[in-house]
């Protein structure tokens, strides 16, 4: 009786409004603790205080699939079916974040795509932070825009599959919806500027460019004299011859230093591919020595294990000797008895 419908209650998209929650999921809420305790008997008034003491959204979780406060109170409402200006009323509701989550995902379950449309899209303008608890049990921060566009975009939210709606276009086309008007879109219409200030722009900007022009002043290259070009020319021949053998010197020793270090620079090669093989050598070393460990390990191992097994299969030999050794002197002591009791029947037969 707890769990049913109120009969004045209407069907929702054609079934009951229960039935808008997997069997599975409505099963696992009505043996809930939070169901029995605090939906019992409640009514669309007293769901008001329950939904004000809401703290996070979410569908079900842990591996016993545990229902959440916000899923109980969803299928409440589908329950008792509250009137159409309660909800709303929980959906313009400011001052708690959670009662207009739940108003608004219960309207997206029962409402008609127009209706959600209408009392949804609003919300956009709310970047509030919602806690919601995932199926692993951990809470993840979720924005109330994020929130009600995953209502109007997504086939399950919360774990719940919703209803389908139409295309927002398609009410639009129909004239049943007016287009779509963004915030942003205002903002972007103040940010760009007009016609007549892009032009007073550009004219600042020629003005600018001109007066630039006009004060830039370049100065006349001042020709070398030919005298002294000729003189430096000289001296520079001069020098040259003086300091031919030198420079040679010098270049010789330029040479050797080059020599030197590219000498260095493949002895520094060699050394590295050197230390490289050396490296690969040791490390091959040390995997056959691992190997052959792991080899000798599992050797003994084996050994170990059939020296077990021999001393098993001994002991049992050993108790089945033992068994037949007991079952030998039972049989001799009936021999023994069956022969007393012979010898005494004929000692009294005598």
């Amino acid at each position: 009786m707890a769990n049913r419908t109120v009969k004045e209650a209407k069907n929702v998209h054609g079934t009951n409004p229960q039935y808008l929650i997997e069997k599975i999921i409505r099963s696992r809420i009505y043996d809930s603790k939070y169901w029995k305790e605090q939906c019992f008997a409640l009514t669309a008034e007293l769901l008001v205080d329950k939904a004000m003491e809401l703290r996070f959204v979410g569908g079900v979780y842990g591996g016993n699939i545990r229902p959440t406060q916000f899923l109980c109170l969803t299928l409440k409402m589908l329950q008792i079916q509250p009137e159409k200006d309660i909800v709303v009323e929980f959906i313009k509701n400011e001052e708690f974040k959670y009662v207009r989550a739940l108003g608004a995902f219960y309207l997206r379950l029962t409402g008609a795509a127009i209706d959600c449309y209408k009392y949804l899209e609003p919300l956009y303008i709310d970047n509030r932070k919602l806690r919601r608890q995932n199926r692993a049990g951990q809470f993840e921060i979720v924005y109330m825009d994020e929130y009600i566009d995953e209502l109007l975009r997504n086939d399950r939210v919360c774990d719940i599959i919703l209803p389908r709606i139409q295309k927002r276009s398609i009410l639009e086309e129909n004239n049943e919806l007016e287009p779509k008007v963004s915030v942003l879109d205002e903002d972007l219409d103040d940010e760009v500027p007009s016609e007549d200030e892009a032009k007073d722009t550009e004219d600042a900007e020629s003005n600018r460019q001109k007066n630039n022009s006009s004060n830039s002043v370049r100065r006349p290259r001042r020709g070398r004299s030919k005298s002294k070009s000729r003189s430096r020319e000289r001296d520079r021949d001069r020098r040259t011859a003086a300091s031919g053998n030198a420079r040679s010197r010098d270049y010789y020793d330029d040479l050797e230093e080059y020599d030197r270090q590219r000498n260095r620079v493949r002895n520094t090669q060699n050394h590295s591919s050197n230390y490289n093989d050396d490296h690969e050598r040791r490390q091959t070393g040390r995997n056959e020595n691992r190997q052959d460990r792991e080899r000798d390990r599992r050797d003994r191992d084996r050994d170990r294990e059939r020296e077990r097994h021999g001393d098993r299969e001994r002991e049992r030999e050993r108790e089945r000797e033992r068994e037949r050794e007991r079952e030998r002197d039972r049989g001799s002591r009936y021999d023994n008895r069956e022969r007393d009791s012979r010898n005494e029947r004929e000692r009294r037969r005598y």
